[in-house]
C-alpha cells in the first residue's frame, strides 16, 4: 500500500454495513451520526445479553473503553470473542487505559481474551499498554514527537500482534512491519470531545469493507484529516459547535476524489 484507496467510501455507501459500537457515553451520539454520514448503519447495543445476536447481524465491531463499568467491560469481552469467532473485524479503542489500574487491568483482560484487528489509541494509552510511564492527563495523550509515536506504534503492533493507529500530529499506522505517517487536519479538532472515538468508528466502518486492517486505518485517518481541514474552512472560525457540525457535513459530502487530493500519507 503506497496511497489510500478512497474507493472504500463508495463501497461503504453501496453496502451500508451494520457496525456495532460499544461506545463512550460522552461521544455515542456523534459517533452514530458519523457512521450514518459516511453511509454505514450503526447499532449502539451495550447489554451483554444482546452480544451474540448483535454480533451475528453485524459486519464489524468497535469497542470503546471510555466511561467504563463492569457490565460494559463484560459486553466488550463477549463481543470481542464473538467477532473473532465470526471472523469479523474488531477495533479496540482503549480510552484512558492508563487512567487507573482497574481500567488498565480490564483492557489487559480484553487483550488476553481476543486479538483485535486494530488498536486505535493515543500515545499515553500506548505507553500504558507497553508498561511505560505515561504523562497523559485523563484520557488525553501526552505530547510526543512523530519519531516517538512511530516507535510506540511499531513496538505495540509487534507485541500485540495487531495493526495500530496511533493518533496525533501526525497519525501513525503500523501493521507490525511497515509504518505510515498521515499528516494534515486542523488544530480545531482538539477543541471538541470525541474526535478520537469518531476516528475509531470510521476505522470500524472502513474495516467492514476492507479486509486489510492497516489499509482501512490509513484510509480512515486520511479521510478524517480531510474532514477536519474542510470543517475548519467551512465553519469560518465561528467556534467548536460550528466546527463539529461541519465535520459531519464533510463526512457526508467528501468524494473519493476530494480525499485523494487532500491525502498526506508517507511511508516511513
Amino acid at each position: 500500500m503506497t496511497t489510500p484507496d478512497f474507493s472504500i467510501l463508495e463501497a461503504v455507501r453501496r453496502r451500508r454495513p451494520l457496525v456495532h459500537c460499544i461506545s463512550n457515553a460522552v461521544s455515542a451520539g456523534v459517533c452514530a451520526n458519523l457512521a450514518l454520514a459516511v453511509g454505514a448503519s450503526p447499532i449502539m447495543a451495550q447489554a451483554p445479553q444482546e452480544m451474540e445476536a448483535v454480533s451475528a447481524a453485524s459486519a464489524a465491531a468497535v469497542l470503546n473503553t471510555g466511561t467504563p463499568g463492569e457490565e460494559k467491560f463484560r459486553a466488550c469481552l463477549l463481543r470481542g470473542r464473538e467477532a473473532v469467532r465470526l471472523a469479523q473485524p474488531v477495533v479496540l479503542d482503549p480510552v484512558g487505559a492508563g487512567a487507573s489500574p482497574w481500567r488498565l487491568n480490564w483492557v489487559e483482560t480484553l487483550l488476553a481474551a481476543f486479538t483485535p484487528s486494530l488498536l486505535r489509541l493515543n500515545a499515553g494509552e500506548a505507553q500504558a499498554l507497553l508498561g511505560l510511564e505515561s504523562q497523559g492527563l485523563g484520557v488525553d495523550g501526552p505530547a510526543a514527537s512523530p519519531a516517538r509515536r512511530a516507535e510506540l506504534a511499531l513496538r505495540l503492533a509487534q507485541e500485540r500482534g495487531t495493526a495500530v493507529l496511533l493518533s496525533g500530529q501526525p497519525d501513525i499506522v503500523c501493521d507490525g512491519t511497515a509504518l505510515w505517517e498521515i499528516s494534515g487536519g486542523s488544530p480545531q479538532a482538539a477543541r471538541i470531545t470525541g474526535t478520537g472515538c469518531m476516528l475509531s468508528v470510521l476505522c470500524g466502518v472502513f474495516a467492514a469493507v476492507e479486509p486489510d486492517a492497516a489499509a482501512a486505518a490509513v484510509s480512515a485517518a486520511s479521510f478524517w484529516k480531510a474532514c477536519s481541514r474542510r470543517a475548519e474552512e467551512r465553519s469560518g472560525g465561528r467556534g467548536p459547535g460550528s466546527f463539529q457540525a461541519a465535520l459531519l457535513d464533510a463526512a457526508g459530502t467528501l468524494t473519493p476524489e476530494d480525499c485523494a487530493a487532500e491525502a498526506r500519507v508517507r511511508r516511513l
